[in-house]
C-alpha cells in the first residue's frame, strides 16, 4: 500500500514539475511578445522623428557603414553559432554545446564593443540624446537593442556555468532553447534596425 502511495506521490510530483516547466515556457513567450511591442513602439517613434534634425548633424553625415556592416555580420554569425549549440545539445554533446555558446558569447561581446565605439564616435561628433529628436530616437532604439544583447550575454555565461555543473537536463535544455530563440529574435530586430535606421539613414 505504501509503495502504491509513493508511486502516486512520485507521479504527482513529476506532473507538477512538467506543469511548472510549461509555465516557464509560456512566461518566456509572453516576454518575447512584450519585447516585440517594445521594439515596435521604438521603431514607430523613430519613423516619426527620423527627419527631425533640429539643424544638427544627420545620420547621413555621421554613420560609418563599414563598421555597421561588420557589426551586422558578427551578429548574424553569432545567431548561426547559437543554432550550432542547439544542434550539439540535441546530439547530447555537452562540451561541443558549451564551446559553441562560448563562441556565440565572444561574437556578442564584439558586437557590443563595436556599438559602444560607434556611440562614442557619434557623441564626439556632436550627436547626443539632446542634439535633436532624431538622435534621441536613434540612441533609444539602438541602445535598447544593445542592452538586450548585453543581457543575453550574462544569461549565456550563467547558462554555460550551469551546463558545466549539471550537463543536459530537461531544465538546461529548455533554457538553451529559450536563449537561442531570444538570440535569433535580437538578430531579426537588428536586420530591421539596420535597414530602417542605417540604410535608409544614408540614402
Amino acid at each position: 500500500m505504501a509503495t502504491q502511495h509513493d508511486h502516486a506521490h512520485g507521479h504527482d510530483h513529476e506532473h507538477g514539475h512538467e506543469e511548472h516547466e510549461q509555465l516557464k515556457v509560456l512566461g518566456f513567450w509572453i516576454f518575447v511578445v512584450t519585447d516585440c511591442i517594445l521594439f515596435g513602439s521604438l521603431f514607430a517613434t523613430f519613423a516619426v522623428l527620423m527627419h527631425n534634425f533640429a539643424g544638427g548633424p544627420t545620420g547621413k553625415e555621421l554613420f560609418e557603414l563599414p563598421g555597421i556592416i561588420a557589426s551586422t555580420f558578427i551578429l548574424l554569425t553569432s545567431s548561426f553559432t547559437s543554432g550550432l549549440a542547439v544542434l550539439a545539445m540535441n546530439k547530447g554533446k555537452v562540451k561541443e554545446m558549451i564551446s559553441w555558446l562560448a563562441v556565440t558569447a565572444v561574437l556578442g561581446l564584439a558586437f557590443v564593443v563595436l556599438e559602444i565605439n560607434e556611440f562614442t564616435h557619434l557623441m564626439h561628433e556632436g550627436a547626443t540624446m539632446a542634439t535633436s529628436a532624431f538622435w534621441s530616437a536613434f540612441f533609444t532604439l539602438v541602445g535598447t537593442h544593445g542592452l538586450h544583447v548585453s543581457v543575453g550575454l550574462f544569461w549565456m555565461v550563467a547558462l554555460m556555468i550551469q551546463l558545466k555543473r549539471r550537463g543536459i537536463t530537461p531544465v538546461t535544455r529548455r533554457k538553451v532553447t529559450n536563449l537561442s530563440l531570444y538570440w535569433h529574435f535580437l538578430d531579426v530586430v537588428w536586420i530591421f534596425l539596420f535597414t530602417v535606421v542605417y540604410l535608409m539613414g544614408v540614402m
